[in-house]
């Protein structure tokens, strides 16, 4: 009886580090179910459940070793040595923040001293007069990146499984925090506060468990495009350089901003609105709609209306860089055209000529810009995973 219930102690102990792990990296089967609460409730209570294991373990083990025959002895010791051994596989080497960590030496250029291929990825913000870029195929790995911008402090942030980024204001009730990658939840990066230790998810910036759950982070706008697209509107931006310590670890992304990876988690479907297939997410008041990325590249514009706002996106010939607008001025309501010989706009009140990044080349309006309405590139299971009520623009 000792033997069995020893047996059972220690399987018990071994499921417990696998659980812990399981349900928030990405395993078969780990990210289909809501089990962040049982994910959460275990690793907030790790050490009293592996006291239980262990107050059942301990005393079995005396017994087996006084009375059992050697074999039972030997099998007792094979199964420990099993449990310490994935004991240290999932906590050292399968954690998340044991896998991807944050630079070590930040740095960012100016961009005319900068040599990133201007056709990458950069999720860009600009705050009071400042701009700064944030190649993809960086912060990619590192999940987020802290800075200051306007000389306010912010969190960047990217999910690759996801193809999501995020910029938040890092202030939590009025106290600047600290986040650390703790794991995933239905395939988005999950951080955690260093103060209540709550789980904050990527895509929304929202505490989906512990004290503070239900808390939203102030996001911060940004706007995904190529490099060189994001100069033009601002050629006085910095952009981050990578970090040489982590070579090996961003030449595993090259290839991320154009989809040539393999990686099944981060591998586009290039057909439209199936699982991992590319799509442009706006959330206006809190109605949320999704675009097909196919159906843009192929007409350049989309004007659509969204809970009241006259929506309109374009794309840049290069089919990596993308806008939304509110096509509403103070004038009107504005209609476009798009030309594709000379790949720009025309409005149909002035006939004004417009850049497809939204500025007024020529005409009545020279010189005006359309307000820039916050939209994202995003895989579709996660647009729809996290915004249920979606619409869908066909």
């Amino acid at each position: 009886m000792k033997g069995w219930l020893l047996a059972f102690g220690l399987l018990y102990l071994i499921a417990l580090e696998i659980l812990r792990v399981y349900f928030i990296m990405p395993f078969p089967g780990s990210q289909q179910s809501n089990t962040i609460t049982v994910a959460y409730f275990i690793d907030r209570n790790i050490w009293w459940l592996r006291l239980i294991g262990i107050a059942i373990v301990i005393p079995c083990l005396l017994h087996v070793l006084k009375y059992n025959r050697v074999w039972k002895k030997i099998a007792a010791f094979l199964i420990i040595a099993l449990y310490i051994f994935i004991a240290y596989i999932f906590n050292f080497k399968f954690l998340a923040d044991k896998m991807f960590y944050q630079p070590k030496y930040k740095l960012l250029v100016s961009a005319v001293n900068d040599t990133t291929n201007r056709d990458n990825l950069i999720i860009g913000v600009a705050l009071k007069n400042e701009a700064k870029a944030y190649p993809i195929e960086v912060i990619g790995y590192h999940h987020q990146v802290r800075d200051t911008i306007g000389g306010e402090p912010i969190m960047i942030t990217y999910c690759t499984v996801c193809r999501t980024g995020r910029a938040y204001s890092p202030y939590i009730n009025g106290k600047l925090e600290n986040f650390r990658l703790v794991g995933m939840d239905h395939f988005n990066a999950m951080f955690e506060d260093a103060t209540t230790k709550s789980w904050w998810r990527q895509e929304s910036g929202e505490a989906i468990a512990g004290k503070l759950k239900g808390t939203i982070l102030k996001e911060i706008p940004s706007q995904q495009m190529a490099l060189g697209d994001w100069l033009a509107l601002h050629p006085d931006s910095y952009v981050l350089q990578p970090d040489s310590d982590f070579k090996k670890e961003y030449a595993d992304l090259k290839g991320y901003d154009i989809d040539t990876l393999k990686s099944g988690l981060e591998k586009r479907d290039s057909a439209s609105w199936k699982f991992k297939s590319w799509v442009i997410g706006v959330n206006l008041n809190n109605h949320y709609k999704a675009y097909d990325w196919n159906e843009l590249v192929k007409k350049k514009i989309i004007e659509d209306s969204v809970a009241g706002m006259q929506l309109l996106l374009t794309m840049q010939k290069d089919e990596k860089s993308f806008y939304a607008f509110n096509r509403s001025t103070y004038h009107s309501i504005l209609n476009f055209i798009y030309d594709s010989s000379k790949q720009v706009l025309y409005d149909d009140k002035t006939k004004s000529t417009w850049s497809i990044n939204g500025i007024c080349i020529d005409g009545a309006m020279k010189g005006e810009r359309l307000q820039t309405v916050q939209a994202y590139q995003e895989f579709w299971h996660s647009w729809k995973q996290f915004h249920p009520n979606t619409a869908v623009y066909k």
